[in-house]
This record gives C-alpha cells, sequence and structure tokens, in this order.
C-alpha cells in the first residue's frame, strides 16, 4: 500500500483513494490531490486528503506516469 508518508502526497498529484463509503468493499476511486487532511507524518491505513471533486479518503494508491 501506497500513501501512507506524508511527504509523498501534495496538491496536484493523481492519486487512488478509498472513501469511507467504500471501505468495505474496497472500491478505488481516482482523482488529484487539493487538500491533505491527516497532520501526522504517517498514518497505517492512509494518508487522508481531499480531491478537487470534493470527495475525501484515504489514499491507497499513488498514480505513476
Amino acid at each position: 500500500m501506497q500513501g501512507q508518508s506524508r511527504k509523498d502526497i501534495y496538491p496536484g498529484l493523481e492519486v487512488g483513494i478509498i472513501l469511507k463509503k467504500d471501505q468495505r468493499s474496497g472500491n478505488v476511486t481516482y482523482g488529484i490531490v487539493k487538500d491533505l487532511l491527516t497532520s501526522s507524518l504517517f498514518h497505517s491505513r492512509g494518508i487522508k486528503v481531499r480531491l478537487d471533486d470534493g470527495q475525501v479518503g484515504r489514499v491507497c494508491e499513488i498514480v505513476e506516469d
């Protein structure tokens, strides 16, 4: 799982997140990071972010070019 360290995530980065409603199913939503919501440097379940479209979830994947 990627996205557990805050230093790896920044606004403008394309990521895959798991929304609260999708935690059981594991469905991944993709988008561009707008804001980082987790203040700690590391989070075991992923850094919480807000995407450009307003959705909030924890980063599970960083999309590579």
